[in-house]
């Protein structure tokens, strides 16, 4: 009965009144949203997660992605008694992603790489921000003082310890010249983080310039934020670069380097170098520059898109599989996301029920996100009736495109 009414066109006016068929359109155009917004976990990333159960052998932390990653194994043995028991269902907490998916199709986690990670990020930003660190002496070697950093032990050499404590420290050996200064007060500034190597080298001297201070605030008044300006490279650190501009340091984000995906700055830049920046951010209350290089080049992604739109029936090659959906590579070398829900019309619990990677598809894009650089495309929407006209216009086109064979000559 349904399907003759909707074939006389009286019964889509009913279905469109009918309270429960409002609410699965609604639904699914928030699933769609939802869909969109989902991204595959990186090995690397620091992620928000939220504990669904502790075991004595593995911890569930729920990570968004419709899935649980796990915490188990050695990344369990990382933590401590303590640490272990100051967890609780519920509780909000940061984790590492170690493997973005396991052979079991899991999301393998840490917390205590987490952890460490968050600390880095800290000192990095304090590096970025010359922020003023007030902390105590906690030990010594022979170069210099060892000085808390929040879970971190930084070096001031002795080179960088103020000219005043400096003229404190006689003696002949380290032990005569810092083993008084344990337990002291010492304000420092980050002057370098090395992740890889461990290294968090801090300045007294550093943290003591007032003159310096004064000339950034003077060059942060005369900047405005969208002018290109012409700086140079000062230092590269795994964050981003900085770029002095008319004797004031300003950050160029990692993302800001370039369209392309870039590791770390020193693929494109090298101290020394003269470059043009564009102004996108400034902040006199807490004296930060921001800096774009990408956003003075053009985005490839605006020329790749420009041929598609919403409803277009494209071919697709499957590449990654992930229990939310699968990426499909489109025309242009554009990666577009297949949720789950818009692979078939019947409930499937992993894309794999239904394809598999090298597969080739025709799918329908239903969405097109320019600013968040993502399509969202289906592939259960290939055959929908509504969008019928839109493939019929697509059909025609495409006929009157063909070539026509000659007229046969008269006669």
């Amino acid at each position: 009965m349904e399907q003759t009414e909707a074939q006389t066109g009286q019964g889509a006016s009913n279905l469109q009144s009918d309270p429960q068929e409002a609410s699965n359109t609604q639904s699914m155009a928030s699933l769609l949203e939802q869909s969109s917004a989902v991204e595959l976990p990186q090995a690397g990333e620091i992620r928000k997660g939220v504990i669904a159960s502790i075991s004595p052998n593995q911890i569930l932390v729920s990570i968004g992605a419709k899935s649980e990653g796990v915490v188990a194994g050695r990344e369990l043995d990382m933590l401590t008694e303590e640490e272990r028991a100051a967890l609780a269902v519920g509780q909000e907490v940061p984790v590492y992603v170690i493997n973005a998916e396991d052979e079991n199709g899991n999301v393998i986690l840490s917390l205590k790489r987490a952890q460490e990670q968050i600390t880095w990020e800290n000192a990095e930003r304090m590096m970025s921000e010359e922020e003023v660190i007030h902390s105590k002496i906690t030990g010594f070697n022979k170069g210099g003082l060892i000085v808390a950093v929040g879970s971190l032990r930084g070096f001031v050499p002795s080179s960088q310890v103020s000219i005043t404590r400096r003229a404190l420290s006689t003696g002949d050996t380290p032990e005569q010249r810092w083993q008084k200064m344990i337990g002291e007060p010492i304000s420092v500034r980050v002057v370098e983080v090395d992740r890889e190597r461990r290294r968090l080298i801090l300045s007294e001297r550093a943290a003591n310039v007032e003159t310096r201070q004064s000339l950034k605030e003077r060059v942060i008044s005369e900047l405005e934020v969208g002018k290109t300006y012409t700086g140079r490279v000062t230092s590269l650190a795994d964050f981003g670069a900085f770029i002095n501009i008319n004797g004031a340091d300003g950050l160029v984000h990692l993302s800001e380097i370039s369209w392309e995906r870039v590791q770390h700055p020193n693929e494109v830049l090298e101290v020394g170098q003269e470059v043009q920046v564009k102004i996108i951010n400034v902040d006199r209350e807490k004296r930060r520059i921001g800096l774009s290089l990408r956003q003075l080049q053009e985005d490839p992604w605006q020329s790749k898109v420009q041929k598609y739109s919403v409803g277009q029936l494209v071919q697709g090659v499957i590449t990654r599989l992930a229990k939310f959906g699968a990426f499909a590579r489109i025309e242009g070398d554009i990666e577009g996301l297949l949720h789950i829900s818009e692979i078939a019309d019947h409930r499937i619990e992993h894309p794999k029920e239904a394809l598999h990677e090298g597969d080739v598809k025709t799918l329908r894009i239903i969405r097109i996100d320019n600013d968040q650089h993502r399509i969202g495309l289906s592939l259960r929407k290939v055959d929908s009736g509504a969008f019928a006209d839109k493939d019929f216009k697509a059909l025609m086109a495409d006929s009157e495109g063909e070539e026509t064979p000659p007229d046969e000559p008269q006669a």
